[in-house]
């Protein structure tokens, strides 16, 4: 059998489903698409005089053309899964789908913020994290998965939460968050990532355990900034109901976590022991919720959320 994915894989964690795949014996390929770069200095300028003269994109179309040239050099795939698709224009999806006995569609975005409904006829199946989403246009739901090995329980961390995330409308919460964390004499220690992370402003109380800077974490290291925290933090982006990857993160990890994410408590392995649900004021974050070790899930349900699960669900497997 032979599958490829393609995808913008900014945080690298796509090509996980590829290294699953092969580990299976199946003949799997990537085009991520994010790590298309310029020929040459010259593309560059030209490509940001296009940008500023024209409104265009070259770099945009250029990802694109190399998606066909490298499945014109893979031949016909049984199937091929594209990870959120609207990044891709339609006629490029009519010709991808020329190389597909099946053409698969996962969105890990919601389609308020990232609307795809002009593609949903191309696809012969398509797969939604967002709970909202997949009622409204009869989705497969499925959540993102847990790739990581199951570690032990860790007992010493260095902080009592961690967090790592985009900059954005989110760290308004975490300066509140942070704020009680202090008058509970609880640890933290975030990490803001974004090109305009040096227009922060807010004032956080602690800043020497709340960095922001323009350079990502490398994918490699998330497991270990992960560690360093008995808690860790997620807080939804604007228009998503869909669980992110911090979740099964911290599944694989052990660790406890705090989450704004309304729609968790309807999954099996919800647990108030392990995940707390934040109320809109922040009232029930108390220091007692730190005080308590992580309880392991139940072996099937811990599955349930695997790669491996995943991969099987998805390609039929």
């Amino acid at each position: 059998m032979k599958i490829c994915v393609i995808s913008f894989d900014f945080w690298n964690y796509d090509e996980h489903i590829v290294e699953e795949l092969k580990r299976r014996g199946i003949v799997a390929n990537h085009i991520n698409i994010g790590a298309y770069q310029h020929k040459s200095f010259s593309a560059r300028v030209q490509n940001t005089i296009s940008k500023i003269v024209l409104k265009r994109n070259l770099k945009n179309k250029q990802r694109q053309e190399m998606i066909l040239d490298q499945l014109k050099k893979l031949g016909k795939q049984d199937q091929i899964l594209v990870i959120n698709p609207e990044l891709i224009e339609r006629e490029y999806h009519e010709e991808i789908k020329k190389f597909a006995g099946k053409y698969i569609a996962y969105l890990y975005d919601s389609l308020a913020r990232c609307p795809a409904e002009h593609l949903f006829d191309l696809f012969d199946e398509i797969f939604s994290f967002d709970k909202d989403d997949a009622k409204k246009h009869n989705f497969q739901l499925i959540t993102n998965y847990n790739y990581l090995p199951e570690s032990q329980l860790d007992k010493n961390p260095s902080f009592d939460m961690v967090f790592i995330a985009s900059y954005d409308k989110r760290i308004e919460i975490l300066s509140k968050i942070t704020k009680k964390l202090d008058k509970m004499g609880l640890s933290y220690y975030a990490k803001i990532v974004g090109k305009k992370a040096w227009k922060e402003n807010l004032n956080l109380d602690s800043k020497r355990t709340v960095f922001f800077t323009r350079r990502r974490l490398a994918h490699k290291d998330v497991p270990e900034f992960y560690k360093s925290g008995k808690v860790l933090l997620d807080l939804t982006r604007e228009n998503q109901t869909g669980l992110s990857f911090r979740i099964f993160e911290a599944m694989a990890l052990k660790k406890k976590i705090i989450t704004d994410n309304q729609t968790i408590k309807d999954y099996d392995f919800f647990n108030p022991n392990n995940i707390l649900l934040l109320k809109d004021d922040l009232s029930n974050l108390e220091k007692s919720f730190f005080e308590t070790d992580y309880k392991e899930l139940d072996p099937e349900i811990y599955r349930k959320y695997t790669l491996e699960h995943w991969v099987e669900k998805v390609f039929n497997l």
